[in-house]
């Protein structure tokens, strides 16, 4: 579960990236206030935290690979 809440939370963010590359707009800052109010700054570290987070699902499959060997 957590698994996958991390990797919605990442997707929000690549989006939110691709709108600031392509059209210069930051959906989170216009939805919550700014970059600098509190609930955009949550968001991003939120974000920030889910992409640690999935790092760990590149090894996820090799670890179930040994688990059965």
């Amino acid at each position: 579960m957590l698994d996958r809440i991390a990797l919605l939370l990442l997707i929000i963010g690549g989006i939110n990236w691709g709108l600031i590359g392509i059209f210069q707009f930051d959906l989170v800052a216009f939805i919550f206030g700014g970059q600098a109010a509190i609930l955009s700054r949550i968001i991003y570290v939120l974000v920030g935290i889910s992409a640690i987070w999935c790092v760990s699902l590149f090894f996820k499959e090799q670890e179930l690979i040994e688990a059965h060997t």
